[in-house]
């Protein structure tokens, strides 16, 4: 492993440590789990058979230090919006699709732009993981990516029942996961 190698490895585990440490103490709720459970097991399927045919076998770190830097930069930014978007959910935070007794509509801080900022930021860190180390991270760019996505969708008809007089209205005054674009 390259010296990218390990910043992006380091960076990866001290988000994924808060992740599951900042869950401590989340409002209860119930979770979609074994509902999408078959959409999980496809996902760990390829990922899998991506191993297993060893399509990561021999990449090479990208070498360009202005491709690293930009990725570097994009991963940065992409943590540094999941996390804002989490501290400013709070203990509404949930797995995703999950719902949570007593739901707030949070519409503050990064969702005053975005309604999923926490799935762009992932995926924002995930293109520049892919830009800094090597074009084949982004097999896990598009297999989560089409994953956010599917949650995303799922969560916006649960808030559109759960707040049937003001989700339209964020809905429409906010994008789905690109500010301005989409």
């Amino acid at each position: 492993m390259h010296v990218v190698d390990y910043i992006f490895l380091a960076g990866w585990v001290a988000f994924w440590v808060y992740w599951l440490g900042s869950a401590v103490g989340v409002k209860p709720g119930r979770s979609n789990w074994t509902r999408w459970a078959g959409v999980r097991v496809v996902l760990i399927l390829i990922l899998v058979l991506v191993v297993r045919l060893k399509l990561f076998s021999g990449h090479e770190v990208t070498i360009d230090p202005w491709l690293q830097g930009i990725g570097l930069a994009l991963f940065v930014l992409g943590l540094g919006l999941a996390v804002w978007a989490r501290v400013y959910l709070g203990q509404n935070w949930g797995a995703p699709m999950s719902e949570k007794e007593e739901p707030e509509l949070v519409r503050t801080g990064p969702y005053r732009r975005v309604r999923h900022p926490i799935y762009s930021g992932i995926i924002l860190a995930m293109v520049g993981t892919t830009v800094a180390v090597s074009l084949y991270w982004l097999v896990a760019v598009l297999v989560l990516g089409g994953y956010f996505i599917f949650s995303a969708t799922v969560e916006e008809r649960n808030m559109a029942r759960l707040f049937p007089d003001e989700y339209p209205d964020y809905k429409r005054s906010t994008k789905m996961l690109i500010p301005f674009v989409f």
